[in-house]
Order: structure tokens, then sequence, then C-alpha cells
């Protein structure tokens, strides 16, 4: 289990590693859980992104009744689901809340969480937050946002903390801080893989357009 107030990096790269599945698939299960650490650092960021925190949740939720329900073992991991949703016609299906739909929104928020912790651990004491979760947000959610979320987002950026207050209050003392920062490029690394093998999987069932 994580700990409950700050990102907990060991337990985001142990949940990431545990999803991956063969040489091209990724256990549901387990990214949820890698997931479900991460939206803290959505929390811990302040309201910038509440509304992105938000949505994740309900996603979520979508997919652990999908884990639960009579259909569960078709749920097991993202090409297996995949399969399953476009083999039975689910996906134009009335009333049917697809999971590959579900995933593919998770899957963009993924994009933005780990360029945005990329850029924050590389960049040094001057750097403004705001400047780099702007481009990040830019270079990955904003593709998908209308008009005023974006705007809303971009002004709210202005409000984060400086660099070292940001990191402090993602991931506590300055003991735990220097851990963190040991193993972040271990830990995104498993996050890169993660997502190169769901934007893969996407790409070969032609799902980036689900809308």
């Amino acid at each position: 289990m994580s700990n409950g107030h700050t990102l907990d990096l060991n337990y985001v790269q142990a949940s990431f590693q545990r999803s991956l599945k063969e040489d091209d698939d990724v256990v549901i299960e387990a990214y949820i859980d890698g997931y479900n650490e991460l939206i803290k650092f959505l929390n811990l960021i302040g309201t910038v992104f509440s509304f992105v925190s938000s949505d994740v949740k309900s996603k979520i939720k979508i997919m652990e009744k999908h884990k639960e329900g009579e259909n569960a073992m078709h749920y097991d991991s993202f090409r297996r689901m995949m399969n399953y949703e476009r083999e039975n016609n689910l996906l134009e299906k009335n009333g049917f809340v697809s999971g590959s739909r579900t995933m593919l929104r998770l899957h963009r928020g993924l994009d933005f969480i780990r360029l945005f912790l990329k850029r924050l651990s590389e960049s040094d004491e001057t750097m403004s937050t705001c400047a780099v979760c702007q481009c990040s947000y830019n270079e990955t959610l904003a593709e998908f946002h209308p008009w005023y979320i974006r705007k809303a987002a971009t002004l709210a950026m202005h409000a984060l903390p400086s660099r070292p207050d940001l990191l402090k209050k993602i991931f506590g003392s300055e003991e735990s801080l220097n851990a963190a920062l040991d193993i972040l490029p271990q830990a995104l690394s498993y996050c890169d893989e993660v997502y190169r093998r769901v934007e893969q999987l996407y790409t070969d069932f032609d799902f980036h357009g689900l809308p």
C-alpha cells in the first residue's frame, strides 16, 4: 500500500511494472493501481487540474464495475478488452459504457502526468512551474479539451507555487524528496513503457478516435 499524503513513486513503479503483460499488453487492474497513486499528483498541485482528477476517478469507477461484472474475464488486459468490445460490436451499443473508450481518457491523462513530472524534475530552481505545466499541458491534454477548459486551466496554472515548494508538496520532507528524485527516472521509464504499449494498442485497433 502507498502512503496517504504524498506521491509514492515506489508504488507507482511497482504497479506499472506489474502491469506489463507479455511483450505488448497491459494488465488493467495493475494499471489502475498505479494510476490511483498518480491521481495524488493532480490533487497535490492544487485546484489546477481538479476537473481532470474528478474525471479520472469517475472513469476508474466505470472500470471497476466492468471488473466486477459478469464479463469481468474480458477486462483483464487492454488487448483482451479491445478484442472483446470490437468483436461483440459493443462500441456502438446503446446504453453500454465502453471500457476501451473509458481507458482512452485515462491514457491521455497519463501522457500529461508523466511529461509534467519529467520536466518538473529536470528543470532548475528558477524555472517557472507555470511555464513547465503549460508546455506539458499544451502538448498533451489540451488537444482534447474545449476552449473554455483550456482557458480556465491556463489561468489557474499561474497559481502554481515555485518549483521547490511544489516538489515539497508532492513528495514531503527533503529526505523524501531526495529519495523520490532518485527513483523518479526509473518510475517514469515504466510509465513510458506502459504508455507506449497502450498507445500502440489504440493504434492497432484504430481506437484513437473513439468519441
